[in-house]
């Protein structure tokens, strides 16, 4: 089993070691860190006055003490070219998390690059480029030259849309606001790139296009929030395992009742109980097993519906809800659009005037388009009819005295990449709208998110809306140039077992043209690519930290800094946004993603100039950085909502609490921010009303999903786990994850497993006509039987090779509505014997 190795005692930090401002770079909770640093020659002492805690660490200390870290914690890493100690473990003023620590934060400094230790030797160090039949070193100029050369050449011939853009559009380890804008400004600024993508799926898109449209911005509550609701609900989300400390520190207190001196307090006139939580999600997991042993069974509701019916459950519930009087019909009068205002023609009751796939309207509008009952929901979704009623009366029955319900809306990925993505997305805010609980403590209806935000670029209003398929499009053929910044198409696309081999394809056809040059030759080398691509062939650059599947088929590798490694900026779910100090060297050569866009642009300048294109080369200008700082007073401070109270220093001094965006004012040495949006009854939505949507029910939308659930037998459900982080991009070096989940784990009925003749911890094939793949089989009982789960984006068993190429009107992808059928392949193979299959649920103390 996998343990901590070369650890047998830890340093004590000193007293006067640095103390860094740390945001965990994970997942989008955003929990506040500090890192400790000091000569790696030196150790602190056990008396108070010689260690960082300022206590006496010769006597026991008690069991929540602050004083202690653990070997996960600690590592030896390279600062200012010298090797010092560091340290990284929870803050335990940070208002986030309290000083917890999820089971990746409190992982952080030991997956930090260290030679002396050996970790995170996978970093790539020096720009790469295929030579001599593989990837060789290079200089920074030397890459960047050739890969300026190569999209100038193809942009000349081809236009913009020769190029081929794939880049992150959030914070936490490969974004924050400097990189986004440094990218940005680079493609949607200096060019206008169209076929662009983003790092989860195949188009530059919103994932929530209809509560923007509505004018609901998607962040728009804060956590506290969730310790003042009445009732929680949870849509396509597993908060225990994806938001583990939002869910810990912030949900679980409100259901175990300990909030309600905070309730009392902040809203007196109220009655108040401990919170209930209703959770929609067609499996049971740990979340709801955690909620049912903390809060019990009488106070949780899970909503196991069939599989991408959540659209018939929430029109059943706004009907219900409407047709009850449970609604807040000041907030509809005062905060919504109203019939005829404040242009009728853009409103009308019913019809696809406004262009949109769900048609925007007022309230009167969206009862009529989204009428259903509990008996028809009942029958579309599969679940008890009473369930449905219980469900509508612990979201809006008013509360005892007329009180209206305090209910805070949380999704996620299994709403947003789900059927119907649109419409559905907007059903769930009509609910949020009619009860007028938005903008109101315990209220929101909010995506909980998956990392953190970090977003400031131009417009990208060109991409156009639909954006591009962009994996379709490089599946046809199109392209000759591909950009990749921070994405992994390879794991994290559907339909990717055709994408895989085309992709493979075509840049095969240039590194075998690449072969025959020799390296010196830059200009018959330029002519040689550009000659392949024009045969059919793609030149592929990655930006990354590490080498990754997509680009293994690449031509030239980019090393980049992540979070720690430069000092970053980014916002959390509650929209907190904070800095992360810089607190160690980048690995050998690497640099930001700003800076790396800054060189990319410069080089595009020089040969542009070279070509005689001088007014297309004054479109590179303005790249003159020399560090992150420079691109973020460019960027977030002149672009952003209130970015004009924000700077480096003044983050620096409000810690790991930081402020809410958008920022309002600096008073009193403080960035003032926004605690929650909407608070005004004001909404982003035209003359500052909010509308409602007509959405009706109309069965699966993505196309082959019908014909791909009549065919094949299981459902395969997937999503992530609390051990690895995103698409095990870090983890694949560390073994503390790899020896516990060396495969994608598939979560198989018992009875299905006897069926298919499988055991615990044999590896099956998961097949349809879209692909195949492959995972281990874990043993769950209360997994409904022909539905499965399968972990998502994982290495070493890609999930999206059973997914088809179907999106919505929008291009967001259905990656949760998939059927396969499953074969086993083999035994348990050796590096699995070791693995318990045990119940991930837990039971109370």
């Amino acid at each position: 089993m996998a343990y901590k190795r070369h650890i047998d005692r830890l340093p004590i930090v000193p007293a006067d070691a640095k103390k860094h401002n740390v945001t965990c770079h994970y997942c989008i909770v955003g929990c506040g860190y500090h890192a400790y640093t000091w000569p790696a020659n030196k150790q602190g002492g056990t008396d108070a006055a010689s260690n960082a805690f300022a206590v006496d660490l010769s006597q026991q200390q008690a069991a929540e003490t602050d004083a202690w870290y653990a070997p996960s914690m600690y590592n030896v890493v390279k600062q200012n070219g010298q090797d010092v100690h560091i340290v990284i473990k929870p803050d335990k003023d940070c208002e986030v998390n309290s000083g917890l620590g999820s089971i990746r934060g409190a992982r952080m400094a030991e997956n930090r690059f260290s030679a002396t230790r050996g970790t995170q030797q996978q970093r790539l160090t020096s720009p790469m480029v295929w030579r001599y039949g593989q990837m060789q070193p290079t200089s920074w100029d030397d890459a960047l030259d050739l890969v300026a050369r190569v999209t100038a050449a193809v942009v000349k011939e081809q236009g913009e849309d020769g190029l081929f853009v794939s880049m992150f559009d959030h914070g936490g380890s490969a974004g924050g606001y400097e990189n986004t804008w440094g990218t940005g400004k680079l493609y949607f600024g200096s060019m206008k790139v169209k076929n662009v993508r983003i790092h989860n799926r195949p188009a530059y898109n919103s994932e929530v296009h209809a509560t923007r449209d509505m004018g609901v911005g998607e962040l728009n509550n804060c956590y506290e929030d969730a310790e003042l609701a009445d009732t929680i609900m949870a849509v396509g989300t597993n908060p225990l395992e994806t938001q583990t400390n939002y869910f810990l520190n912030h949900w679980i207190p409100n259901l175990r009742g300990a909030t309600l001196d905070k309730k009392k307090a902040q809203m007196p006139d109220e009655p108040h109980a401990a919170a209930r939580i209703i959770i929609v999600d067609p499996r049971r997991t740990v979340t709801v097993n955690a909620c049912e042993a903390e809060a019990g069974k009488n106070n949780v509701l899970h909503l196991a519906l069939n599989s991408g019916t959540d659209l018939a459950l929430f029109n059943a519930l706004f009907t219900y809800i409407s047709d009850k009087g449970w609604t807040d019909n000041d907030f509809i009068k005062n905060s919504t659009v109203q019939e005829g205002k404040p242009r009728p023609a853009l409103y009308p009751a019913r019809g696809e005037a406004d262009g949109k796939p769900g048609h925007l309207t007022n309230y009167s509008g969206a009862m009529e388009g989204c009428k259903l009952s509990i008996d028809e929901a009942a029958k579309i979704t599969g679940l008890k009819a009473e369930d449905i009623v219980k469900a509508a009366e612990w979201i809006a029955m008013p509360k005892e005295g007329g009180k209206r319900r305090r209910t805070m809306i949380g999704y996620e990925k299994g709403l947003i990449w789900g059927n119907d993505n649109y419409r559905t997305n907007g059903a769930l805010v009509n609910i949020a709208l009619a009860m007028g609980n938005i903008g109101r403590e315990g209220g929101g209806v909010v995506r909980l998110g998956g990392h953190q935000e970090g977003y400031v670029r131009p417009s990208d209003a060109h991409v156009g809306r639909p954006a591009a398929y962009v994996d379709k499009l490089l599946i046809e053929g199109k392209g000759g140039v591909h950009h990749i910044w921070a994405c992994d198409h390879y794991k994290t696309t559907l339909n990717a077992h055709q994408f895989n081999m085309v992709y493979k394809k075509r840049t095969d056809i240039v590194k075998d043209a690449m072969n025959a040059v020799p390296y010196g030759d830059r200009d018959g080398m330029v002519k040689a690519i550009t000659a392949a691509i024009k045969a059919g062939g793609l030149f592929s650059v990655d930006v990354d930290i590490i080498p990754s599947k997509i680009g293994a088929a690449s031509h030239v590798w980019l090393p980049a800094a992540e979070s720690g490694e430069m000092n970053l900026t980014s916002m959390n779910g509650e929209r907190r946004m904070r800095l992360v100090e810089r607190y160690m060297d980048p690995p050998g050569n690497a640099k930001p993603d700003c800076l790396i866009a800054a060189g990319l642009a410069q080089h595009l300048e020089k040969v542009l100039r070279d070509m005689g294109d001088t007014k297309y080369a004054d479109q590179f200008k303005g790249f003159d950085w020399k560090t992150e700082e420079d691109a973020f007073m460019d960027g977030y401070h002149q672009n952003a909502g209130g970015g004009k109270h924000v700077t480096y220093e003044r983050l620096k001094a409000m810690g790991n609490n930081g402020f809410q965006e958008p920022a309002t004012a600096f008073t009193d040495g403080k960035i003032v921010g926004t605690k929650r949006l909407y608070a005004d009854g004001v909404f982003s939505g035209e003359g500052g009303k909010a509308q409602f949507m007509d959405a009706p029910w109309r069965g699966f939308q993505a196309p082959g999903k019908d014909a791909q659930k009549a065919k094949f037998k299981y459902l395969i459900n997937n999503g992530r786990a609390n051990l690895i982080w995103q698409n095990a991009f870090l983890d694949q070096a560390n073994d503390f994850v790899m020896d516990r989940m060396p495969f994608p784990y598939i979560q198989v009925n018992p009875d299905d497993m006897a069926e298919l003749g499988v055991k615990a911890g044999d590896l099956v094939e998961v097949f349809n006509d879209d692909g195949s793949t492959q995972a281990m089989v874990y043993p769950t009982p209360t997994a409904r039987k022909g539905e499965t789960f399968m972990l998502f984006g994982f290495p070493t068993g890609v999930m999206g090779n059973v997914i088809n190429d179907g999106v919505n009107e929008l291009v967001i992808p259905n990656y949760k509505q998939t059927w396969a059928d499953i074969r086993k392949i083999s035994d348990a193979p050796e590096g699995v014997k070791h693995l318990t299959f045990k119940s991930l649920e837990y039971q109370a103390s």
